[in-house]
């Protein structure tokens, strides 16, 4: 391995912060999200894995400082080029000797390239074909959105992590382990606080760890000792070592884009607050006013428009005031436009205008007669003839004919109920009935209201076949899987680097999904066996996913122990579990429940949280609905079966036997009762198709077997029992039924890390 970052010999003679680069993932603070146990970095850095990746993230975040483990870590060289410093001919060379390398060695190169986005497009194009054939395998790093100052190409072969900047939590961490070092930093010396004077290093630093260890490092070595020897860092001597960071801001790159996308966004969505804050970082930061009103005058028409007209005059108004005073009073008139903005009533049925030059696109319909200039050619063509005034009648107007023939009936604007344009509204509306009625004279025919136009709904089994029944139940059982599995990943709502865990995931539905939503962290997965595991490795290895990106899956009959889960997950705490029907075939209690709910919340960090769905067969379909539906159902046996069944569900049987199917959303709640879980129930409707075959006739009518049958028989009798039999077997014959139930979508969540508590 080369002698990356040569010079960085951690003697006295090198800044502290260079001295206290992380050397070790252990030393790295504040990115657990990319380098925390579990999550994919770590994972592809600890295998020796790494494909070519780019850090991206604002100045002292520790892109650097990942290079510099890496290198510290890889069994590959390392090369290290500064874009800024270095251009083609020094790439060029570096390329040879990685070639070479390969070509003598077999060894592979890591090349990592400080300020990336400062190379031009040629430069970066120039390294394209050796990270496209493996001879180097590219670690970037820049501050830039590479979205946007990287050429695609290099992006698309690079996997992008984002550094955040360093909370204050952290940056207390690394402040007091540079006083602590005593080879690297300050731990051979007595160094103390005044009261106040750490907090302001870091506050002032804000997410940047070299602008803390630099201005520590000033104010400890500008400090003399006093008489014991003890160094003594007054507040004072704090705030001369760190003055006001300049605001992280350029004219045209990616923090001029994104501070006004939120400002915009801001007083869009009616928070003056932020609106101002955005406002002011972004005068702070010296952008010209004049573009900051342009985007409020567009903003008044394309976000406030008819919800009050006045918006567009007031910021006009405002840039014109501004035009005369200038700064520093200019400040008032921005201001006022930004507030009066932000407190307006928001309507964007401006956007109407879109939708009519989509139809212009579409058709260039002609300009109908009446409506055509007379000036030049009334007489030849009657160009005008047909046209009634408006003004010649009492109100002013009077239906007609404005739109081209062919778009008759086309509507492309809808006023809001907000503000002003509430108030234009019912007028607009009523003026476009009447012109409707006017029009057409008599009432046009709905479309679909013809035989053979629109989707034929009625189904035959004599006409259709079985086989048409079958993919269509099918496919609305795909559409129903979907369904749940989304609602699920929805409420879970897991980050790109959070670590989920799915337990009794052998059907994968829940795998996938979490694999594709935690690109960066882990997707760990419980089956019930080696088989189901094989099963779901074989079709991730189908897919081409490198090992470092494959879900960990492994046989867990119930729920690891979190001692279990490092060993087979090589994680212990997750940010997310997932299970679908946890309880199908068990017999369900509050302890039962409780057990789960507990050995869940043991895996679960802190703030983490459980997402499972669960179907009680209380609050499953009633065949007594479904009976309804057949043709010729005696109302009287209907009402019987339903006034069965409602007793069936609601009294339960005393010997035990029916804990299984008697659960409900209380037995939920009282089983996470004292689990430290703050849990959340949600019904949720669910329906889908499905075929009711001889085997369900069988199951459900045998009353020695079926604890439904045998109540039900014993309240209805023989003779209406077996009345009852022949109906929905006749009901199945005549096509699938709309089978309807309930299910809870529960969200549990371990209080922690300012979480705060769920409503239940």
């Amino acid at each position: 391995m080369s002698d990356l970052f040569s010079g960085a010999d951690n003697t006295r003679n090198t800044p502290l912060a260079d001295r206290m680069r992380p050397r070790v993932l252990d030393d790295i603070v504040g990115q657990d999200h990319i380098v925390g146990h579990g999550r994919l970095l770590r994972r592809a850095i600890q295998a020796d894995r790494l494909s070519s990746l780019i850090f991206y993230g604002p100045p002292g975040t520790g892109k650097t400082s990942l290079a510099r483990v890496i290198a510290n870590t890889t069994k590959a060289w390392f090369e290290s080029l500064n874009a800024v410093l270095s251009g083609i001919k020094d790439l060029r060379e570096a390329i040879d000797r990685a070639s070479e390398r390969s070509r003598l060695y077999g060894r592979r190169t890591i090349l990592f390239v400080d300020e990336v986005h400062r190379w031009n497009k040629a430069q970066q194009d120039a390294l394209l074909p050796w990270v496209e054939s493996g001879t180097v395998i590219l670690v970037g790093a820049t501050t830039e959105n590479p979205f946007f100052e990287v050429n695609r190409a290099l992006v698309s072969r690079s996997r992008v992590f984002q550094l955040k900047a360093l909370d204050q939590a952290a940056l207390t961490l690394t402040a007091r382990a540079a006083l602590a070092d005593v080879e690297r930093g300050y731990g051979g010396v007595q160094v103390s606080f005044e009261e106040g004077a750490l907090e302001h290093l870091v506050e002032v630093a804000s997410g940047d760890a070299r602008s803390l260890l630099n201005a520590l490092e000033l104010a400890v070595e500008t400090t003399p000792p006093g008489e014991t020897g003890e160094i003594r860092v007054t507040l004072e001597a704090a705030e001369e070592s760190i003055q006001r960071r300049a605001v992280l801001y350029d004219k045209d790159g990616d923090y001029h884009f994104d501070t006004i996308s939120a400002f915009i966004k801001s007083v869009r969505g009616s928070d003056p607050d932020a609106a101002l804050y955005w406002l002011a970082k972004m005068l702070r930061a010296g952008e010209d006013p004049a573009f900051i009103f342009r985007r409020m005058i567009i903003l008044a028409s394309e976000d406030v428009g008819l919800a009050d007209p006045q918006a567009l005059a007031v910021v006009i108004s405002c840039a014109e005031a501004f035009e005369r005073i200038g700064f520093p009073e200019g400040n008032y008139p921005l201001a006022e436009a930004c507030l009066y903005l932000s407190t307006a009533p928001k309507s964007n049925s401006a956007m109407a205008f879109f939708d009519a030059l989509a139809a212009v696109d579409k058709e260039d319909a002609e300009v109908p007669s009446h409506l055509r200039d007379p000036s030049r050619d009334k007489e030849g063509f009657a160009h005008g003839e047909g046209y009634v005034y408006p003004h010649a009648y009492r109100e002013h107007w009077r239906a007609q004919q404005y739109l081209p023939s062919s778009l008759q009936g086309k509507l492309f604007y809808t006023p809001s109920r907000i503000g002003y344009e509430r108030t234009i509204r019912d007028e607009v509306l009523r003026k476009r009935e009447i012109q409707a009625a006017a029009l057409l004279g008599e009432p046009a025919a709905l479309p679909g209201a013809f035989p053979g136009d629109g989707e034929n709904l009625s189904w035959s089994l004599r006409s259709k076949g079985l086989d048409a029944w079958v993919r269509r139940i099918e496919s609305g059982r795909t559409r129903l899987l979907l369904s749940v599995r989304d609602a699920m990943m929805d409420e879970a709502a897991p980050k790109r680097h959070e670590r989920i865990l799915v337990l009794k995931a052998d059907d994968g539905l829940l795998v996938w999904e979490g694999l594709r939503r935690v690109p960066e962290g882990l997707c760990a997965a419980c089956v019930a066996g080696g088989e189901a595991r094989e099963a779901l490795l074989r079709l991730a290895a189908s897919a081409g996913l490198d090992e470092t990106e494959l879900p960990r899956i492994a046989a867990s009959s119930g729920v690891p122990a979190p001692e279990e889960a490092l060993k087979l997950f090589d994680c212990a705490a997750f940010d997310c579990a997932l299970a679908r029907e946890p309880w199908r075939g068990v017999k369900v209690s509050a302890a039962v429940v409780g057990t789960f709910a507990a050995s869940v919340s043991r895996l679960l960090a802190p703030g983490g949280r459980l997402v499972f769905l669960a179907s009680p067969p209380v609050m499953g379909e009633r065949l007594s609905r479904v009976a309804g539906e057949a043709e010729e159902a005696p109302a009287g046996l209907i009402a019987a079966l339903k006034a069965a069944e409602d007793a069936f569900f609601s009294a339960p049987p005393e010997d035990g036997g029916g804990i299984s199917l008697f659960w409900d959303a209380e037995t939920l709640r009282d089983g996470f009762s004292g689990t430290g879980l703050e849990l959340k129930v949600e019904v949720i409707e669910q329906e889908e198709e499905r075929l009711i075959t001889e085997r369900d006739i069988s199951a459900w009518f045998n009353s020695e077997k079926s604890r439904w049958g045998g109540a039900i028989h014993a309240a209805l009798g023989e003779e209406a029992f077996g009345e009852l039999r022949t109906l929905l077997a006749a009901r199945g014959k005549q096509g699938a039924v709309t089978w309807k139930w309930k299910s809870l979508l529960c969200r549990a969540v371990k209080p922690g890390r300012g979480q705060p508590p769920v409503n239940r």
